[in-house]
């Protein structure tokens, strides 16, 4: 009797293991963590070994599954013939990102018609001129007087401490540019100074600087309505309907520049939160973003997100003739005539440049947006940008509260009273790109100043990059 109530209880709880196993599966499964997690893992792979250059074999292990415990259950197969990533969770749902010309590297790409997608196994290397023909910097011999040479080779070596080592600060590259001269560009092993580098939100920036030139240059005010904003070349998307029907069709092209739009999107980055879920879960970006109801009015609460961005990006799109046209806009329009030879911009499966976070480029190329942006969009003889980006970029988003520390797409992170670096004693004109994994290029008017740190930093607390810029601040004459 004893022996069959155990086997009885035995029983009962291995069914309410296997239940509640069943259970947590179909939690999992609903939340979309194996459709996202599986996402990132193919995109990621894919662009850092077909766009970036970089062997496959340890992208796995060095740039996925330390980001997450919900990326453990991850497997991949890399095609090098047809450049393509498949990413598996738990060996059960899979996702294929695919290089495509134009595009980086797209999730849930069909196969093109034409032979698979060309695209170099590393960037061309610009050789051995001098800065911002190639990416050769000063000997510290030329760096003229002022130049705290010392310190500068110091915070130089220092930054690299732990590269290689996803629990540490794991620095990729550096760059620092005053008054236009490169001073310092190096790189961790493994990372040549021609090697694209993942911005992350850093794009943010760069892709204001294309929405700003194809606004000016189309005719669109940025006072415009967004539900207004579409040159009726080829339509418009689908959701500008359920806009028009609220307060959703009084959202400025402004409001999306400085991230005022009202809409109840959030900034979550955990597996199954909104950002994964724009970014590895839903295949159009903007659609995904566009579906957030309406929470404030537009134009009177400043909120960082990434889903803004993206909706900027489908207004670019949409005043183009043609999507050939407006994938091939980045290059022609900006990274071309800089010199930026490295930088791609990525699109969503739908066709979007995914404006939040996918730009790659080479630490020397991240430094030209720099510089440009210090020179008001002139490169050399020509403007490149319309004159007025910078002082629209600086401009405060908000009059009052946290929107005061940002821009057009840009952090002020000088700014004494909301700046997130206030404290830190940078100037006040100090404006920044910034990505969530130890990303920043710094951009200083007043000093003349461009300092870029690429990083893939995965616990927050082994990079300070406020203190990074200071330090090299510190180290460059007023």
């Amino acid at each position: 009797m004893a022996n069959k109530t155990i086997q009885r209880a035995f029983l009962w709880t291995l069914l309410l293991l296997a239940g509640l196993l069943a259970f947590a599966m179909i939690a999992v499964v609903a939340l979309g963590i194996p459709r996202n997690a599986s996402g990132m893992a193919a995109k990621g792979v894919c662009s850092a070994a077909f766009v970036a250059g970089r062997a496959w074999q340890n992208l796995l292990a060095d740039d996925v599954l330390p980001a997450s415990p919900a990326l453990v259950p991850i497997s991949i197969q890399v095609d090098t013939s047809a450049k393509t990533v498949t990413a598996r969770f738990a060996g059960l749902f899979a996702r294929t990102a695919r290089l495509a010309p134009d595009r980086g590297c797209v999730l849930d790409l069909d196969p093109a018609p034409t032979p698979a997608a060309t695209g170099t196994s590393r960037p061309p290397a610009p050789g051995l001129q001098p800065w911002p023909a190639g990416d050769a910097p000063l000997p510290p011999d030329q760096w003229g007087m002022g130049v705290d040479g010392s310190a500068l080779q110091k915070l130089a070596q220092d930054t690299f401490i732990g590269a290689g080592d996803p629990q540490r600060a794991n620095a990729r590259a550096m760059a620092i540019v005053h008054k236009g001269r490169l001073l310092v560009l190096r790189t961790a092993p493994g990372f040549e100074p021609s090697t694209p580098l993942h911005g992350w939100s850093m794009t943010k920036t760069v892709a204001g600087m294309l929405g700003y030139k194809l606004a000016i240059d189309s005719g669109l005010a940025f006072d415009t309505p967004v539900v207004d904003a579409f040159a009726g070349k080829r339509g418009e998307p689908a959701w500008l309907g359920a806009w028009r029907g609220d307060t959703r069709r009084s959202i400025k092209v402004s409001d999306l520049f400085y991230m005022r739009d009202g809409l109840s999107n959030t900034e979550d980055y955990d597996p199954w939160g909104s950002v994964p879920r724009m970014l590895w879960g839903h295949a159009d970006a903007p659609a995904f973003a566009a579906a957030a109801k309406p929470e404030a009015a537009p134009g009177a609460r400043w909120r960082y997100l990434s889903q803004t961005a993206n909706m900027l990006a489908a207004v670019d799109r949409y005043r183009l003739g043609s999507d050939a046209e407006y994938w091939a806009y980045p290059a022609k329009a900006l990274f071309g005539p800089i010199g930026a030879t490295t930088a791609v911009l990525e699109s969503d499966t739908a066709g979007h440049w995914v404006a939040s976070s996918y730009l790659w480029a080479s630490v020397g190329d991240w430094a030209r947006f720099g510089q440009l942006m210090l020179a008001d969009g002139r490169w050399g003889t020509q403007q490149v940008l319309p004159p007025g980006w910078l002082a629209f970029a600086m401009a405060q988003s908000t009059v009052q509260g946290e929107g005061r520390g940002y821009g057009a797409h840009t952090w002020r992170i000088g700014d004494p009273d909301s700046g997130e670096c206030k404290g830190y004693g940078l100037p006040a004109d100090t404006i920044a790109m910034s990505g969530h994994w130890g990303q920043v290029l710094a951009m200083v008017p007043s000093r003349e100043a461009v300092i870029v740190r690429m990083g893939w930093t995965f616990r927050r607390k082994q990079f300070d990059s406020c203190a990074f810029v200071a330090a090299a601040l510190k180290a460059l004459p007023h």
